[in-house]
């Protein structure tokens, strides 16, 4: 895979527009069940995020295509479960990930309704969870209301670590950089970095203490 990748970065970081539109549809198709599974979308996402200290790509032009693809692709696979409900749980080609959509439910019976914001930072599942909201008849409302600020959190998330350890590498060894990257990176990181340490924390109280407040699916 990375014999793949490394040739296609370097052309992509050549050609900005390219390299955004490669953003988008990595994020995109990280969400599309069964492909998902199998497309490197974080590891795209967080090669082409090393760009950004040295100005060939924009953070914040960044952030929202990787935004943007996550939430067309779970928003599609959500739709797709909520028109077809329980049935497209067991069609191909969902049948022949039987542990996963098993898990993909496990999340709802034991998370609830913040199953869906929860499973954005658990791969592979990630990719099964919208359309099994859907198809569990989660309302689109709630879906939403959930699914946006975990995509919030998730961008930040994939894309910092890679801007940040460029970021300290050039800062080591003085390569140029751009400076307003540096002013705002470390903000961003610091709350970045509190905000996923309280979901953890949320997480495993939840996991240790949920008792049957956990067990019953609040979709």
């Amino acid at each position: 895979m990375t014999s793949f990748l490394d040739p296609f970065i370097a052309f992509v970081s050549a050609h900005a527009w390219l390299a955004y539109l490669t953003l988008f549809l990595a994020a995109l198709l990280e969400a599309v069940p069964v492909v998902g599974s199998v497309v490197p979308g974080s590891t795209i996402i967080l090669a082409l995020s090393a760009l950004i200290p040295g100005g060939e790509l924009k953070l914040g032009w960044v952030l929202l295509a990787a935004a943007l693809g996550a939430v067309l692709g779970d928003g599609s696979a959500y739709w797709i479960g909520h028109r077809q409900q329980r049935e497209i749980l067991n069609t191909w080609p969902l049948t022949n990930y039987p542990r996963v959509v098993e898990e993909s439910e496990s999340f709802f019976h034991r998370f609830g309704t913040w199953a869906v914001f929860f499973a954005r930072f658990v791969p592979p599942i990630r990719a099964f969870v919208p359309v099994t909201a859907g198809a569990l008849g989660m309302p689109p409302a709630r879906f939403y209301a959930i699914n946006i600020p975990a995509i919030l959190v998730w961008a930040p998330a994939h894309v910092l670590p890679g801007v940040l350890a460029v970021s300290a590498l050039h800062e080591y060894a003085g390569l140029p950089h751009h400076e307003h990257v540096g002013k705002h990176i470390w903000m961003l990181a610091v709350i970045g970095g509190a905000i996923m340490l309280s979901v953890t924390v949320w997480i495993y109280r939840r996991r240790s203490g949920g008792g049957v407040a956990a067990a019953k699916p609040r979709v």
